[in-house]
């Protein structure tokens, strides 16, 4: 079968398309075919060698990609038997099974969600799983109540558009920040506030809310500064696993989608809410797996509005 390798770190002139052995499922897992595979930041630090020590104990090449989309092909003992049906996956690239990025892809069962029959793409449906994972993870830490106000950083972006939209469908009052050409964008996610994009968004955000928040989910992973926008006593959720000082007896959480304690229940809500279309999938690009290297430029030189895919 194809698949993304990467044998040795560098820039995106490291990337292969190789040819592996098609895996096989064992107990509680599935092999799909694959439709789609989202190229994410995290496999441009793994190709840099930012995460090499994430996959030293896995022998090269190691396959990047976290979320996937395609049917199911085969199902390993004491699974459901459900060959033939389209589903999105969450794929963890740091296991001896490897990342999403290969024609074929095998994953445990309570990772991968049937998609419904209308009202979602199977193409586009492989840009959901991590992103809307990570937003996901990101208000049950925050566990805001309805009426309570969130702010987003990096609203115009996967994580920031997601957690919009689940912010509202959990009844928050939702405050993000937004260049101005991505306002109206923000707006139509269903933000009730947008504020200017800034790296000082305690003043931008407290124009708005001159209180602060109640909660804030850092997309746009400011750090720091990004702590000032937050009420005394609300919480904060890092993106990234920034290091940051307790303040103002604001809490402070990390969402690692690798770490989502409920992956299952939260993969068939989101898969509900998509294809009602209160998530909204957003796909930039749709390449063939041959241009993954110009996918990791493009998302590297930023600006880019939805997913960029793979196609196999």
């Amino acid at each position: 079968m194809k698949a993304v390798g990467i044998s040795r770190f560098g820039g995106p002139e490291v990337l292969e398309v190789v040819h592996l052995p098609i895996p096989r499922p064992g107990p509680g897992q599935v092999r799909l075919r694959v439709i789609t595979a989202a190229v994410n930041p995290t496999d441009l630090l793994l190709r840099e060698g930012a995460l090499a020590d994430r996959v030293a104990h896995l022998p090269p090449p190691h396959v990047p990609g976290m979320d996937v989309s395609g049917t199911v092909d085969l199902v390993g003992e004491g699974v459901d038997d459900i060959t033939g049906r389209p589903v999105m996956a969450f794929v963890n690239p740091f296991t001896p099974t490897g990342g999403a990025q290969a024609e074929y892809v095998v994953v445990p069962a309570d990772q991968v969600v049937e998609l419904p029959p209308r009202g979602l793409d199977p193409g586009d449906a492989g840009g959901l799983p991590m992103n809307s994972l990570t937003a996901h993870q990101a208000l049950m830490l925050l566990s805001l109540p309805p009426g309570a106000t969130l702010g987003v950083t990096g609203a115009a972006g996967a994580v920031g558009g997601f957690t919009i939209q689940l912010g509202k469908h959990r009844g928050l009052r939702v405050v993000a920040d937004a260049a101005e050409s991505d306002r109206d964008p923000v707006l139509g996610l269903g933000a009730d506030v947008v504020v200017p994009r800034s790296t000082t968004p305690g003043r931008t955000f407290r124009a708005a809310v001159p209180g602060g928040v109640d909660g804030l989910v850092d997309a746009a992973v400011l750090g720091r500064p990004a702590l000032d926008a937050v009420r005394e006593g609300g919480a904060f959720v890092a993106c990234r696993p920034i290091p940051l000082p307790p303040e103002r007896g604001i809490r402070i959480h990390r969402a690692l989608v690798l770490d989502h304690p409920a992956m299952a229940v939260a993969l068939r809500e989101i898969v509900v809410l998509a294809a009602e279309g209160r998530l909204t999938p957003r796909t930039a690009d749709i390449l063939p797996v041959e241009q993954v290297a110009q996918a990791h430029r493009r998302l590297a030189a930023g600006g880019v509005r939805g997913r960029l895919l793979l196609s196999f």
